[in-house]
């Protein structure tokens, strides 16, 4: 039997829900305004973090910021970051918590949305990795992406933040080359 080739990244927590997220989410194309925002929320409270730690938390984040409805987002107040400062469940920084809440506002002042914005940043002739070394952290793009979320008001979006975007909802496809996922 042959064993299956994955992206390196995923051996290193050795944790069945790690392994599901690269095989079943990592690099495939997520739109939508709110599904797109809950990405972009997520990445900002995994800087500094490991995606693991945010990836077991998730459920947790997505009770506590309504689904990510940017419209019900947008609409909190100081009481609800006080509320989201005492939830266990979830990350708690206040810079990361007030920073989702402009971010979900200064969605909402898209004309265009979220999504459609995010995607105009899609790359889909990006080189195959070989291995992840080849996979680079910041790339013209990302950076292009990140200062146009700036312009917007977006806060915690810098370029690495926007490429870890870009591959997690299939901007650009850096699963190794024969990775099992890959092709999916």
């Amino acid at each position: 039997m042959t064993e299956l080739i994955r992206c390196s990244w995923t051996g290193m927590a050795g944790n069945a829900a790690y392994i599901a997220y690269h095989d079943d989410e990592w690099g495939r194309p997520l739109t939508g305004d709110d599904a797109v925002f809950e990405r972009v929320a997520l990445e900002a409270f995994q800087s500094g973090l490991s995606w693991l730690t945010i990836l077991r938390k998730r459920e947790n984040f997505r009770a506590a910021f309504d689904r990510f409805s940017i419209v019900k987002v947008a609409a909190y107040t100081e009481q609800d970051v006080e509320r989201l400062l005492g939830d266990e469940g979830i990350v708690r920084n206040r810079a990361k918590i007030e920073a989702v809440v402009g971010n979900a506002r200064a969605a909402m002042d898209l004309s265009e949305g979220l999504s459609d914005l995010v995607w105009r940043y899609a790359d889909p002739d990006a080189p195959v990795p070989g291995s992840m070394a080849d996979v680079p952290a910041i790339t013209p793009g990302s950076k292009a992406l990140a200062k146009e979320l700036k312009k917007h008001g977006f806060r915690f979006v810098g370029p690495t933040t926007a490429y870890a975007l870009m591959q997690a909802i299939g901007l650009v496809n850096d699963h190794i080359e024969g990775c099992v996922a890959r092709s999916r």
